[in-house]
């Protein structure tokens, strides 16, 4: 999988970084957004807690997505703004044996 970065747009007024990329993968399945989150913090050196991927949008027929993630300043500014089912997509999962008891 490669990730390139069509567009990085500073946004002051929501205090984060906006952020259009396109994920190639051919021969493989469609990327999970933890997996284009994982990768996008390593390009881009950041926090993982301040990285949302809000879109992942396949081409029909083509090894390829759209994809839309925001960069956030600080966690507080992340959780003011991003919608909860969001920022729940983008969190990694725990054991799933925990819940189980």
């Amino acid at each position: 999988m490669e990730i390139r970065i069509t567009d990085e747009k500073e946004n002051p007024l929501l205090a984060r970084t906006e952020i259009k990329f396109e994920c190639l993968y051919q021969g493989e399945p469609t990327p999970k957004i933890l997996e284009v989150k994982k990768k996008l913090v390593a390009m881009l050196n950041s926090d993982k807690d301040l990285l949302v991927v809000d879109t992942l949008r396949p081409y029909f027929g083509e090894g390829k997505a759209k994809g839309y993630a925001k960069l956030y300043q600080d966690k507080k500014a992340l959780e003011k703004i991003e919608p909860e089912h969001v920022i729940e997509k983008n969190l990694e999962k725990k054991v799933e044996a925990e819940g189980e008891e």
